[in-house]
């Protein structure tokens, strides 16, 4: 059997669709193919899957999937993410180098702090950007994906370094409550006012693309939690000005790091639900299976997987069945079940083999749509 394009057989998280007895293709009623004598996929005159055009996806036209306007659009959201990373690691180095120059000449011990706050989201940024750009390389015979995963990656990494600044300031807020310590509050007002400020233009310009980005989401992440930080830094200066309350800062402290370490727990789940191919969360594959087969000639779709390549990247492979009685033009119905999966679920790469005959095929048949919708 001529198999399409991807390996149809993996098993994908959330895209199998196994352990639902009573819907082994071979026991659905009214589907068991070794009853339909004399159509046999592989002697079923006019329809070896090797001769028909419209059966080897690489040949057909429709395999590129209606998705040039999908590529140009995913192309444009990397490029604007691309230009909103370099214009917040613009803005929050220059305001870091000020820092440093300024900490530098007054002899600011909070200057100094503030810029390696700094420096973290830059590094976030620019680990960001680095992605980026490796994942724009060419696919290859080694990597038929290209390196997109890269993006999905340099998120997991920007979310562990957010773990680990987190640890450091629960530590260190430790120390300051069993310690104590005298506060200036009048510097670090001013420095945490200044870093509000330019955290917030930061994360104004980085929120629109971390929609559509893990990579920039984590780039993200890291001005967020500056930016919390920036606030407990503001609010606990004035409670030291007002109330003499030090203690107000390592306090401060603890529950900032506990909201970033909420934050960042939503992002590591979203990078490990692409690392093991789960499903979109837009798509829902019940409703997608149920509209293929209410096409007219659609037996049963089977061996079904749906899932991401990189953010804003999907991915939907499938066999589908086709009445031994169809007259129909296979090449349209190939087109009309690309177009719905295309349009109507927003996935890009979309993968079709058509039997009419599961006497050779080996994969898993995964029909638990059917289950669903039986029990709804």
């Amino acid at each position: 059997m001529n198999k399409a394009g991807h390996d149809s057989g993996r098993d994908d998280a959330g895209h199998d669709h196994d352990d639902h007895a009573g819907h082994d293709h071979d026991d659905h009623a009214g589907h068991d193919h070794d009853d339909h004598a004399g159509h046999d996929h592989d002697d079923h005159a006019g329809h070896d899957h090797d001769d028909h055009a419209g059966h080897d996806h690489d040949d057909h036209a429709g395999h590129d999937h209606d998705d040039h306007a999908g590529h140009d659009h995913a192309h444009d959201l990397r490029g604007a993410s691309r230009r909103n990373l370099i214009t917040a690691l613009v803005l929050i180095t220059g305001y870091m180098a000020a820092e440093v120059v300024g900490g530098w000449i007054s002899g600011s011990l909070a200057l100094l702090a503030d810029a390696g706050h700094m420096l973290t989201d830059a590094a976030a940024i620019a680990m960001a950007l680095f992605a980026m750009w490796i994942s724009e390389r060419s696919a290859s015979v080694s990597r038929t994906f290209g390196y997109y995963r890269t993006e999905i990656l340099a998120a997991f990494f920007n979310a562990l370094a957010l773990w680990m600044i987190t640890g450091w300031i629960f530590l260190e807020a430790y120390h300051r409550i069993n310690s104590g310590g005298d506060v200036d509050g009048v510097p670090v007002l001013i420095v945490g006012v200044g870093g509000l400020i330019v955290n917030l233009i930061a994360a104004w310009i980085l929120h629109r693309s971390s929609q559509h980005s893990l990579n920039v989401e984590g780039a993200f992440q890291h001005v967020i939690a500056d930016l919390l930080g920036s606030v407990g830094v503001v609010v606990s200066a004035i409670l030291v000005i007002l109330f003499d309350w030090t203690i107000a800062d390592p306090i401060l402290s603890i529950c900032i790091g506990a909201l970033i370490l909420i934050s960042s727990w939503r992002l590591v789940t979203k990078v490990f639900h692409v690392l093991l191919e789960g499903t979109p969360e837009h798509v829902d594959v019940y409703k997608l299976c149920s509209v293929i087969e209410d096409l007219d000639g659609v037996t049963i779709i089977h061996d079904v997987h749906v899932w991401t390549i990189t953010s804003g990247s999907y991915a939907f492979s499938a066999h589908v069945l086709v009445d031994t009685s169809y007259t129909g033009d296979l090449d349209a119905l190939i087109s009309r079940i690309q177009d719905i999966v295309h349009h109507d679920f927003g996935i890009g790469h979309v993968t079709v083999q058509v039997e009419q005959s599961v006497a050779n095929c080996t994969e898993d048949h995964h029909v638990d749509h059917l289950l669903a919708e039986a029990r709804s």
